[in-house]
């Protein structure tokens, strides 16, 4: 099973995004020397504690700084973007670094309503209903351009990118499904609707020029150390900083010491606690029962893992973590790492 990285290139407290950036080309070169098959970028706005605002241009510079990793979105919001400018983006990153590059597509605006406006400089209420249509249109311009056709976007035709869609509940899986292309769902904030949404990207999946069978990969959020206590310490802001999301008060990555002496009402508590639940959470042997666990509900085809961690050494340590258990179990089931086909 491939293992890939979604990285939100999170800005700790104390610190800035410039270094932020710098802590993601870093994560990078180390997740590619480890084996990684795939490094996602997403796209968020107006959050101080997230520098992954503009994913097509942190794709061109980890792509330029790597050699075997497919580098991604994970993914750009298309209801943000109009669709010729994501189609320009991508063709021109796949023209770039041919057969590396991910677009995944999401229908979320991946932040505040206000955010979104100003993003899509449009009058009136914002919707996602339009998502199909806009899907389309992108779609479109990676075609051939018709005789006579005035819109053109350059360098997309000949240039497209594997599709992805990217979703937290059900709407995208049969999108996905319908079109025959790969579905990446978000376990790692709405583990509630993973198993049905999974269901209906296997139901309502038609064979493709892309895909023969369905091809799922999972999105879970992973804290590995070297013990049980030391996890539960680094993943601590993390929780935090996700409450404080949630209050609509988004801010910089807190420290572990701040997580540890916030004053969490009970109810903060359960939250935080329903949260860790589904996490990769622990010392290696805890964090391979809950792996095993996970892989069997889900049967994914691809396991993708975001690490929000104040300290970068300790990121780079989970990463690392992780990337062993996974060889071990290669190893322990007289396994090689299969390989890809380039079309996911």
């Amino acid at each position: 099973m491939p293992l890939s990285v979604l990285d939100l290139a999170p800005v700790p407290e104390g610190s800035t995004s410039t270094q932020a950036l710098r802590n993601t080309l870093d994560l990078a070169r180390h997740v590619e020397d480890w084996g990684y098959h795939r490094f996602w970028l997403a796209e968020h706005h107006n959050m101080p504690g997230i520098a992954s605002s503009a994913p097509a241009v942190l794709i061109g510079h980890v792509a330029a700084a790597t050699a075997t990793l497919r580098v991604g979105s994970g993914g750009v919001m298309l209801p943000n973007h109009p669709p010729l400018v994501v189609a320009e983006q991508f063709g021109t990153l796949e023209a770039l670094h041919p057969g590396r590059i991910d677009l995944g597509i999401g229908r979320a605006p991946g932040t505040d309503g206000a955010t979104a406006q100003a993003l899509r400089r449009t009058a009136g209420p914002l919707s996602a209903d339009d998502f199909p249509q806009q899907l389309g249109e992108l779609l479109n311009y990676f075609e051939q351009p018709e005789p006579g056709q005035r819109i053109i976007a350059v360098n997309a035709p000949g240039n497209k990118p594997p599709l992805w869609l990217l979703g937290s509940s059900g709407y995208s899986a049969q999108v996905a499904g319908m079109l025959g292309i790969p579905f990446a769902f978000a376990h790692h904030f709405s583990a509630e609707n993973t198993l049905p949404a999974l269901a209906l990207y296997r139901q309502t999946f038609r064979p493709s020029a892309v895909l023969d069978k369905p091809y799922a990969m999972v999105a879970a959020s992973a804290v590995i150390a070297d013990t049980d206590e030391q996890a539960r310490w680094h993943a601590g802001p993390s929780g935090l900083s996700f409450l404080r999301l949630r209050s609509g008060k988004p801010g910089l990555l807190p420290t572990p010491e701040e997580a540890a002496e916030y004053p969490y009402t009970d109810l903060e508590r359960a939250f935080i606690e329903d949260r860790f639940g589904t996490t990769i959470l622990g010392s290696p042997a805890t964090a391979r029962a809950q792996l095993a666990d996970l892989l069997e509900r889900t049967q994914a085809d691809e396991l993708m893992v975001t690490t929000m961690v104040h300290d970068h050494a300790a990121r780079l340590h989970s990463y690392e973590l992780l990337a062993t258990l996974f060889r071990e179990s290669r190893s322990e089931a007289g396994e090689s790492r299969p390989a890809v086909a380039e079309s996911r």
